[in-house]
Order: structure tokens, then C-alpha cells, then sequence
């Protein structure tokens, strides 16, 4: 007959171990690529609005006000007149999920636009604030 074998408690406790390791390392990151997801998802549902508020300002020679949902959050803007020295924001905050109270922000500045966020993360194309 043939001895059945199994693992030691010994082993079992270093793979725990292990686990619990890899797992202290995993779920942070996991976590910041959560939100950075979150804070990309606010900066493109915000940067639609772009080519709408251009077409308004053209025809109309103001800043349109916004306001709207996307999935996690919402979208606003005031309407103000456009001149050469004006800036103008819309602003994308998201209120639920990882990247709570986090706000993209597009800034309009003699016709170029600037992206910013208060997130704390890198995110290419959009600096910190």
C-alpha cells in the first residue's frame, strides 16, 4: 500500500504568507488604477462638450452653460460672454465610486483648451491642480 501524503502546516501557513504579500502590494495599485479609470472616464465624457461649446461660441460669441450626467458624475459650466482675455471652465465632477469629490476641469483660454484635475495621479494629457 502506498502512504498517502499532504501538505505540512508548515507550507500551508508560507503560502498564506505569501498571498498575503502579494495581496498588500496588488490591492493599491489596483486601486489607483480604479480611479485613474474614473478620472479618464470624467475627462472624456467633459472633453465631448468641447466641439459643441466652439460651435456656440461661434454662432453666438458666449460660453454656454452646461449642465449633465455622465455614469459617475456630473458636468457643469456657466453661460459668460467670450472676449480675447476671457477664460472659461467646465467642469466634470465625479460623485460616486473610488474617485469621489475628484473634479476634471477644462479651461478655455483665447480659444486653447487646458486640462487639470485634483485626482493626485498622473494621467497623461491632464495635469494635476
Amino acid at each position: 500500500m502506498k502512504k498517502q501524503q499532504g501538505f505540512t502546516l508548515i507550507e500551508l501557513m508560507i503560502v498564506v504568507a505569501v498571498i498575503g504579500v502579494l495581496s498588500a502590494i496588488a490591492i493599491p495599485k489596483y486601486q489607483e488604477y480604479v480611479k485613474k479609470a474614473a478620472v479618464g472616464t470624467a475627462l472624456a465624457s467633459v472633453t465631448a462638450y468641447k466641439t459643441d461649446i466652439e460651435d456656440k461660441i461661434a454662432f453666438s460669441g458666449k460660453f454656454p452653460a452646461v449642465s449633465a450626467a455622465f455614469g459617475i458624475g456630473k458636468i457643469n459650466s456657466t453661460e459668460n460672454a467670450v472676449t480675447s482675455a476671457s477664460t472659461h471652465t467646465i467642469v466634470a465632477e465625479i460623485t460616486e465610486g473610488s474617485a469621489k469629490d475628484v473634479k476634471v476641469t477644462l479651461t478655455r483660454n483665447s480659444g486653447e483648451w487646458k486640462c487639470t484635475h485634483d485626482a493626485g495621479i498622473d494621467m497623461t494629457g491632464c495635469a494635476k491642480s
